[in-house]
């Protein structure tokens, strides 16, 4: 049973982390709550880091998972700006801080997310070169995208991923040139395949962005600090002022990995092993968010997901679990984009590979579809772009784990639900 006397540390201030926070308090734990964060920003969400505020069409303080005065009205004692360097097992306790602070945990959990993946090329220590993950990292960023489209600079983007074309339709809405440099054939490969990548191109070059698919960058050439252009493994050279690396982001699993804790192999994703309730190999320390590694029944493998639902999902998941209640985390993967006049939402896991056939309801040709792929006639995943409120029933078909009449799939006039079992 849980008491008054216990103390619960949770280390990382995203969302995961935050929300933890807030369900241990909503669920009635009496006990000390210590949320330690590497940031000195107040725990923040980060999909409008590259879509509304990254635009200038949403507030700074839009951001914020609460109100600063929120952490002291719930009891939760907030450390901004400190690292957790050791977790002892033993002695249960967490060190951080400048001090090296010791603290007891009863339960801990580790929210510690990822952290961008680095170009390894010459060159990355120019000023103009960027990565996408922090506050602060938009912050800069915002004020780059508006120099460059007043004064028609060019920026490169190293990744067609989804930070990659949501920074590329940023900058052209500003009004900067952009390349972007993706060694697959289309961008968006790896998460939607080659039959839906192009849709996604065509939308980027209807707005002027230029695509350079194959090459990787090798080197980013500057001059007196500044970037000058980038270079690619097949000789090309492309003017820039800056660069962002959009390569993908690394699970933080340092902290975990000298505590001794399992992870998860690299084939799937990496991260920290957790079970269905969200526990580490220890089972007084939990894990969840964009680090954390768990088996999901649905799908018969181990995911490792880096979206904004897993963390808003996850973290209470975790707060419930460190509490005792019976509970299993195995939701749908979900997210979501938004890229000039295209609004998407992606539900399920489907990389290439896994499916069989790909099925398109509606118009694709007009971005007003909905994308299914399917093994052997079930449902893996679902993918509406500018359709909107079909969320539950896509997700409704890929738990049912039911084959399904393609043909009726495919047409718009049969409402999804009557497809559900």
């Amino acid at each position: 049973m849980v008491d008054a006397d216990q103390t619960f540390v949770i280390v990382g201030g995203g969302l995961a982390g935050a929300k933890a926070a807030e369900t241990l308090r909503a669920e009635g734990f009496t006990g000390r709550v210590i949320l330690i964060c590497d940031e000195r920003d107040h725990p923040y969400e980060r999909p409008p880091l590259s879509k509304g505020y990254l635009l200038g069409k949403e507030p700074r303080e839009s951001v914020f998972v609460h109100e600063p005065a929120w952490y002291a009205q719930h009891d939760i004692e907030l450390h901004l700006g400190q690292t957790v360097d050791a977790i002892d097992r033993t002695a249960k306790t967490v060190r951080f801080g400048d001090d090296g602070t010791l603290v007891h945990y009863d339960k801990l959990l580790l929210a510690t997310g990822a952290e961008p993946r680095r170009l390894d090329i010459p060159g990355t220590d120019l000023a103009g070169v960027h990565h996408l993950r922090r506050l602060s990292h938009a912050e800069r960023l915002k004020g780059v995208l508006a120099a460059l489209g007043r004064d028609n600079g060019h920026i490169v983007i190293a990744g067609g991923g989804w930070i990659g074309l949501e920074v590329a339709a940023a900058a052209r809405e500003y009004g900067a040139e952009v390349t972007v440099v993706e060694p697959e054939p289309t961008p968006l490969h790896g998460v939607l395949g080659p039959e839906l990548g192009g849709i996604f191109a065509d939308l980027h070059r209807e707005h002027g962005v230029r695509f350079h698919f194959g090459a990787r960058l090798t080197e980013i050439v500057g001059q007196d600090g500044m970037v000058l252009a980038a270079r690619t493994d097949d000789g090309e050279e492309h003017p820039a002022h800056d660069v962002l690396a959009a390569i993908g982001a690394a699970p933080r699993t340092a902290l975990a990995e000298a505590a001794g804790l399992a992870l998860a192999e690299r084939a799937h994703g990496g991260g920290i092993a957790v079970d269905h309730r969200l526990r580490t190999s220890d089972p007084d320390i939990h894990a969840a968010g964009d680090v954390a590694s768990f088996p999901h029944g649905l799908f018969d493998t181990r995911l490792r997901v880096e979206h904004w639902a897993n963390a808003l999902h996850g973290g209470p998941a975790a707060a419930r679990a460190m509490l005792g209640q019976k509970t299993a985390y195995a939701r749908v993967p979900y997210f979501f984009s938004d890229q000039y006049d295209l609004g998407m939402e992606y539900s399920g896991w489907a990389p290439p590979g896994t499916y069989d056939e790909v099925v398109i309801r509606g118009d694709a040709g007009k971005r007003e579809f909905i994308a299914f792929w399917l093994k052997e006639g079930h449902v893996l995943a679902g993918m509406n772009v500018n359709v909107w409120d079909v969320t539950a029933p896509i997700q409704k078909l890929i738990t049912s784990r039911t084959p399904v009449n393609t043909e009726a799939l495919a047409d718009p006039h049969v409402p999804l639900a009557d497809l559900v079992p």
